[in-house]
């Protein structure tokens, strides 16, 4: 792809991202992340309790309570997880919507609200230029076998999670190398860089790969993107692994504005 379509291709993406963190269920409008104890539990600004027990979440709410799911009014139901085939998703209203999480042993109700003002009033995400050098063509080192990591995100929970590899790769005549875990047929990467908490959020950011080919796997770090943390106090994202620390600058992707 030549450079007057590679720009094009990334506004794009730039657009599509944006579209994505502003739709009615997006990042945007996380509005509250509420831990579950075992036992009953009754949460602030939410009809009906939560019943935590042996691992599961039961709803009880009145038919005037207003919860639904597919259309379907709900007063006692078991919730599926966001970790299940088929989560259960439920509305509460025509704007707010209500889904149990489940994140290293712990269970949590995220709420979203289509008419938060953070969605109302957020404009546009910050990037560095442009730079098709930053499209960086690694090499892929294989593991035998998909290798299991303990992964630590914001909130102290630990998740396990598989590392098929990493890649390798030169800037500036450094050599450097990314650990991603799998993520269907693309590759996830978590990374901070030398801008972290200066120009890049400070806990690092996200790039999707696609799977590699021939032994080569393409780092379009153009399209680095700031984790769901940078727009929601009310999200639980993963942090960078020891491995995926680099001491370089990466001037490409999304930028932070910690004064937003």
């Amino acid at each position: 792809m030549d450079g007057d379509a590679s720009r094009t291709a990334w506004e794009a993406w730039r657009a599509e991202r944006l579209a994505r963190l502003r739709a009615e269920r997006g990042w945007l409008s996380v509005t509250g992340l509420h831990w579950l104890e075992p036992g009953v539990n009754q949460v602030a600004g939410l009809p009906g309790t939560f019943t935590l027990r042996d691992g599961r979440v039961e709803i009880r709410a009145t038919r005037a309570d207003g919860y639904a799911a597919g259309g379907v009014p709900v007063e006692r139901r078991t919730l599926a997880t966001d970790a299940a085939p088929a989560p259960d998703l439920l509305s509460l209203g025509e704007h707010r919507w209500v889904q149990v999480l489940e994140r290293g042993g712990r269970h949590a109700l995220r709420v979203w609200d289509a008419e938060a003002p953070a969605r109302r009033e957020f404009r546009v995400i910050e990037t560095f230029p442009f730079d098709p050098a930053w499209c960086v063509e690694a090499r892929w080192d294989p593991h035998p076998g998909p290798r299991p990591v303990e992964v630590v995100d914001v909130t102290g929970s630990v998740t396990t999670r598989l590392v098929p590899g990493r890649a390798l790769f030169t800037v500036g005549g450094q050599e450097l190398s990314l650990e991603p875990t799998a993520d269907g047929e693309r590759l996830a990467f978590v990374f901070r860089d030398a801008t972290a908490g200066v120009e890049t959020y400070g806990s690092g950011r996200f790039l999707s790969a696609a799977a590699p080919r021939d032994g080569r796997v393409v780092l379009d770090f153009n399209r680095a993107f700031n984790p769901p943390c940078a727009f929601t106090p009310f999200a639980t994202c993963p942090l960078p692994r020891p491995e995926n620390v680099l001491t370089v600058r990466v001037t490409a992707g999304e930028r932070y504005a910690a004064e937003r």
